[in-house]
């Protein structure tokens, strides 16, 4: 830097916090206090006169006893002014541009179904919503229909996309009471712009008549900072719709109430067209500006905080503050000493240290090393701990000690289902007795699951708890947070076997054979060749897949095509919430 430049940076120098200056007032009174602290801690001064001491002391008072002292109050002077946030550079940066919200009420009255401006003014009406969605320049959009009450489709977000996903499934048919109440869409619209915390914006009005409860709510609106535009939608001539009891009626588009109420609310009317003439002249397209003083993509300058300069020599000198010698052996420790000493172990907290135990003892669990994980979750206090160790032992095949586990679990936690289900799957396991011959896997169908009493069990057993029904362990809810992702799943007693029996290696074979005749004939008859009108996936996919996917196309039949259906039900549960709190407030 040149000597013009540093000049010009100490003339441009202030601080942006100058009240922390005054904390430098408190440099005289700590001088004054050190001294007074140093000279009582003096045993000298108490048995010598004081024309004696200082020959007796020599010069070991002077400068060693001062460092210390000079230090501090040079760090306390650094960090003062860092504080204080010295400044002497600006630096540009992209100015915050508020964009005026806009609420948009659309009328969904039986009038809508009218015909004088066609196809209908329904139609009209979501279309040019449509159209202003799509245009909008910016800003947060939010969508509320109205007929007797008003209720919020979309709220305020600066994705007028997700608005326009609403459009289609708007209809008279969604409303759960037909009207007409203006006034209370654009009470609604005004309790969202507030709620989302906005002290100005716009509520636009798609709608064919305007009474005096609208006037009054829009003059509110108004008077709170929310401008109150309308977009007339029909005709003078008017047209005949039907009503809800099955008559006609005739409805018109009366220009002179909505001109008025444009007029209470400070904003402006138009008529519905065919192009964007009516958007144009509203001025819904442009958003306005918050503030009015800055454009998109403008760029202002503002004085950096030059202080985080002072926080290296503040650190230096925080290092002198340790006993003599301690910078240089704190050194050799980082340096020489990294596999000993963790920092994340030295500043971890118990319960810290507890869940990364538990962490470690659940991937154990999943990596299939049982015996280090129930070692590892010995070692952590909890109900939790002693289930999923429990979990451990039984997966290793030692089932006294995974039911002592249980037990000193419910003992903690008597209403622990997954603890209730699992000892009494382990205590089944090893009640239950081995097969004694080739034959007996057929002699009763329930016992033909998997033995994990003894680790010795017909092949090809499935079931996770074994003959006779003890089904607990599948029916035990998930296992709560902490445990391993599959301890509620894999229960205790689905342990598979890879010894058998000798006298039941004869059976193993035939039922392997059989399983997988099985397989081939399940695959032949689920899984049509891709000439059939299938995709190469689905050709290729296994039975269990193909089974899956037929489930879900299934289900996706049995949903009705209704996009108004989420909209109808969502209105009459509010419009009864309403009924029964006896009055509304915008959610």
């Amino acid at each position: 830097m040149n000597a013009s430049g540093l000049a010009a940076d100490l003339a441009a120098l202030h601080f942006l916090r100058p009240a922390w200056l005054w904390a430098l007032l408190a440099l005289p009174l700590l001088a004054m206090w050190w001294r007074s602290r140093r000279r009582r801690a003096s045993i000298w001064r108490e048995a010598v006169d004081p024309h004696l001491l200082q020959a007796l002391l020599g010069k070991t008072g002077g400068r060693a006893q001062s460092a210390p002292a000079l230090i501090a109050a040079l760090g306390w002077t650094l960090a003062v002014v860092a504080l204080a946030g010295p400044s002497w550079r600006q630096v540009e940066q992209p100015l915050w541009q508020s964009a005026s919200p806009l609420v948009i009420a659309l009328d969904l009255s039986g009038t809508v179904m009218a015909a004088d401006v066609p196809p209908s003014r329904l139609a009209q009406a979501r279309a040019k919503v449509a159209t202003l969605l799509a245009e909008r320049d910016g800003g947060q959009v939010g969508l509320v229909a109205f007929a007797d009450d008003a209720f919020t489709v979309a709220p305020l977000t600066p994705d007028a996309a997700n608005v326009a996903l609403f459009l289609d499934a708007l209809h008279p048919g969604v409303m759960p009471v037909d009207g007409q109440r203006l006034d209370r869409a654009i009470a609604w619209s005004t309790g969202l712009l507030r709620q989302a915390g906005f002290d100005s914006g716009d509520i636009l009005v798609l709608t064919d008549d305007a009474d005096a409860a609208a006037r009054d709510a829009a003059a509110n609106a108004a008077a709170q900072g929310y401008r109150v535009s309308a977009l007339g939608v029909g005709s003078t001539a008017g047209a005949p719709y039907r009503l809800a009891s099955g008559g006609f009626a005739t409805v018109r588009l009366d220009p002179g109430s909505l001109r008025e109420l444009a007029a209470a609310g400070g904003g402006r009317y138009a008529t519905i067209t065919s192009d964007r003439g009516d958007l144009d002249a509203l001025g819904v397209l442009e958003p306005r500006s918050g503030d009015g003083t800055h454009q998109p993509g403008e760029r202002g300058r503002s004085w950096q905080d030059g202080g985080f300069w002072l926080l290296p020599p503040l650190m230096l000198l925080a290092l002198l503050a340790f006993r003599r010698g301690a910078p240089a052996v704190m050194l050799v420790l980082v340096l020489w000493w990294p596999g000993r000493v963790a920092a994340s172990d030295l500043w971890q907290r118990p319960d810290q240290r507890a869940y990364q135990q538990m962490q470690q003892a659940a991937e154990a669990y999943r990596n299939g090393d049982f015996d280090d994980a129930a070692e590892r979750y010995a070692q952590v206090e909890g109900a939790d701990a002693d289930y999923n160790r429990g979990n451990a032992l039984a997966k290793a095949g030692h089932y006294p000690q995974a039911i002592e586990a249980y037990e000193e679990a419910l003992r903690q936690d008597p209403g622990m289902e997954d603890a209730i289900a699992n000892k009494r799957a382990v205590e089944a396991a090893m009640n239950r007795q081995p097969p004694q011959g080739p034959q007996s896997g057929q002699q009763d169908g329930d016992d033909d699951s998997q033995q994990p009493g003894d680790g010795q069990g017909s092949p090809g057993a499935g079931q996770p708890s074994g003959a006779g029904g003890d089904s607990d362990a599948d029916d035990a809810a998930p296992p709560p947070e902490g445990r391993p992702d599959d301890a509620g799943a894999d229960k205790p007693s689905e342990r598979d076997s890879d010894t058998p029996p000798p006298d039941a290696e004869a059976q193993s074979a035939a039922d392997a054979a059989q399983r997988e005749q099985m397989r081939k004939a399940l695959q032949d008859a689920t899984q049509p060749s891709a000439e059939e009108g299938e995709t190469p996936a689905e050709a290729t996919e296994t039975p269990e897949q193909r089974e899956r996917r037929l489930a879900n196309e299934a289900w996706l039949r049995r949903i009705p095509d209704d996009p108004g259906g989420l909209l109808r039900e969502k209105f009459r549960l509010e419009h009864q919430r309403r009924q029964m709190q006896q009055g509304w407030e915008p959610r």
